[in-house]
């Protein structure tokens, strides 16, 4: 049975992404930083289906969090062949009132949990030559947005850190992708306005917000024997998203 970390599994993309995999057969493991309650309940469940799954707690953030997640993950799963990488924060503010706490906190979460989980999962998917990694980006990190230049930034960096790893790891047999999603209806937007979210939805061609559900089965996909030729690739789940 093949094993699935997906960092940020609390949230609604994350979330959405550990019952896909569960679903498909995977190992779970849901990591956790301060959603303590969502992701017990969510680990409860999907055992209670009959899958296996563990909730971990670790801020990404930290290098030290991280070396001891997978530490954990190796003592009960053994692997980890699939990384998803979705844990990640926004910040609206004006770009001249972000303080340097927001900003490191921003590109921690955002870039260097994914650059940290990573390092930690490489190693042992090199000596396999196998491995499926997917990073989660966002539409602002393709085309920016205002008031969220920081957040941005972030998430550019991790397209153009996809792009470079999946070169470099993939005569080793992995696989490195990225989805960026679009206005996806999750908790992280609940606090837009509505009526941005209505001009949001009318730039977007389907008339709509995404459904966590639909990045989720994009990253499903990518872990896929369907997605056995697509590395270095940024896969935009928008809708159509016109700026």
């Amino acid at each position: 049975m093949k094993t699935v970390l997906i960092t940020g599994a609390s949230g609604g993309i994350g979330g959405a992404a550990a019952r896909l995999f569960a679903a498909d057969g995977f190992n779970v493991v849901i990591n956790y930083n301060k959603s303590r309650e969502k992701a017990k309940r969510l680990e409860s469940d999907l055992i209670s289906k009959g899958h296996s799954a563990l909730a971990v707690k670790a801020d990404v953030s930290s290098e030290r969090d991280v070396s001891q997640m997978f530490n954990c993950v190796y003592e009960n799963f053994g692997v980890v062949d699939t990384l998803v990488n979705s844990a990640g924060i926004a910040l609206q503010k004006l770009f001249t009132d972000v303080t340097p706490e927001e900003e490191q906190r921003v590109f921690g979460i955002n870039l260097f949990g994914t650059i940290n989980c990573c390092r930690a999962a490489l190693p042992g998917m090199i000596s396999r030559k196998c491995g499926r990694i997917v990073n989660v980006s966002s539409v602002w990190g393709v085309h920016g947005a205002s008031c969220e230049v920081h957040y941005s930034a972030a998430k550019s960096a991790v397209i153009g850190f996809t792009k470079a790893l999946a070169k470099e790891v993939g005569p080793s047999g992995i696989l490195v992708n990225c989805v960026a999603p679009g206005i996806i209806d999750t908790e992280m937007n609940s606090c837009i306005d509505c009526g941005t979210i209505g001009e949001l939805a009318a730039a977007t061609p389907l008339g709509r917000m995404g459904t966590p559900e639909e990045v989720a089965r994009l990253i499903l996909f990518l872990a896929s024997e369907g997605g056995d030729f697509i590395t270095g690739q940024v896969i935009e789940a928008d809708g159509g998203f016109a700026v």
